[in-house]
């Protein structure tokens, strides 16, 4: 009896739900999906392969762009096969390991690029507070440094994560209510004990976009502070200026994963479709816009994007 319940634990599988739809609905939600995609894709490729190329762009503000670019591209990578396949394939069944894993690297990409927006605030706060040391301080390898130690904090608090759910039993219908896997998500479909998995999934929240927003916040109130010793209007307001696409970045992060949060802990009576498309942009409405925002915003970096596909 002991063989027959440990081959059903393995052998485990999750249904995925995409948007409520009827007929063929799914191959035409697909389309702005496949857009999406796309676009987010192929921008931030664009992003990557300027800075690399062009070495007026080798400065702390793009290197760290660029990383953020290689995040929004792993997070694309690691939700395009379920939430794709629903769409175009109907495909709506995951496997537990399959479904831990991306998981995994779900909340992995969130954290570390949750630790790359703090690392650009400090950017910009040394940018304004004492421009005159700004490549002295922020130099290359300092900057790697920085990327590996936001990789290894992520590494840390993540890895625990499909470990606690590995050693659960799982059966109840195993319905879950996004396209993809997260871990409060799967941690509901438990027949055990979830206390510790609770406390931990609110430990790395607090632990990891918590204490960033915290910095991220004290890092404004110090250039705030910087910008309203300058003597000089304009001079104010320019400094300011550079700072406007890493608000957006941070408006685009935090904003939707902040108000799925609060939905899923205090909205108990909430649509389960404002969820799901609450999840969908928390997840896939980042990478779509930084690319748009930075090169918008950048005169350097527009420049340098107009100039390669004139050419």
């Amino acid at each position: 009896m002991s063989a027959v319940n440990d081959t059903k634990f393995k052998s485990v599988i999750f249904l995925l739900t995409g948007l409520p739809s009827h007929g063929n609905a799914h191959l035409w939600i697909s389309i702005p999906f496949c857009f999406m995609y796309v676009i987010s894709i192929v921008g931030n490729s664009v992003i990557l392969f300027i800075v690399k190329t062009e070495p007026s762009l080798h400065e702390p503000m793009y290197i760290f762009l660029s990383m953020l670019a290689v995040t929004d591209l792993g997070i694309l990578i690691t939700t395009i096969p379920t939430i794709l396949g629903i769409y175009l394939f109907n495909s709506r069944e995951i496997s537990l390991d399959a479904c831990l894993a991306q998981l995994f690297f779900i909340h992995l990409l969130h954290c570390i690029e949750s630790s790359l927006l703090l690392l650009m605030a400090f950017d910009r706060f040394i940018a304004i507070h004492n421009p005159l040391k700004y490549a002295s301080i922020l130099t290359l390898p300092r900057i790697a440094k920085m990327g590996l130690v936001a990789v290894l904090r992520a590494m840390a608090i993540i890895l625990p994560l499909p470990f606690l759910l590995k050693r659960f039993r799982y059966c109840r219908a195993n319905v879950l209510s996004h396209s993809y896997c997260v871990h409060r998500e799967v941690m509901n479909m438990a027949c055990s004990d979830i206390t510790v998995n609770i406390i931990y999934g609110l430990f790395t929240k607090l632990l990891t976009m918590g204490l960033d927003m915290l910095l991220i916040f004290l890092s404004y109130v110090m250039i705030l502070k910087t910008v309203l010793n300058i003597a000089s209007y304009e001079e104010c307001l320019r400094a300011l200026n550079t700072c406007v696409s890493h608000l957006c970045a941070l408006l685009l992060f935090y904003a939707p994963d902040i108000s799925l949060t609060v939905i899923q802990y205090f909205g108990k009576g909430s649509s389960p479709l404002l969820q799901i498309v609450l999840g969908y942009i928390s997840l896939l409405f980042a990478p779509l816009m930084n690319p748009i925002v930075y090169s918008v915003k950048s005169k350097h970096l527009r420049a340098r994007i107009i100039r390669m596909f004139i050419k």
